[in-house]
């Protein structure tokens, strides 16, 4: 049994992405861990899940603790 993927995850990362006001080339480029844009791209429609590293870049870019990114019971607040 693998863990259990969060159910809004991608909208959170989404939710980060337009409050920072960057195009998604700008936040892979702020993730810094070799991504691009259509990485970015599928973290926000589901499609793939970022690696542990680039959650916390987000996470840290966003300042928010990474639980909120990843506990779909929190509510993210961005202390941008």
């Amino acid at each position: 049994m693998g863990r259990r993927r969060p159910k809004r995850l991608a909208e959170k990362l989404l939710q980060i992405r337009k409050a920072l006001g960057l195009s998604q080339r700008e936040m892979a480029e702020r993730i810094d861990s070799g991504i691009n844009h259509n990485h970015v791209s599928k973290f926000e429609r589901d499609k793939s899940e970022p690696t542990p590293e680039e959650l916390l870049a987000y996470a840290r870019i966003a300042r928010v603790a990474l639980d909120h990114l990843i506990d779909d019971d929190a509510e993210l607040t961005l202390g941008l």
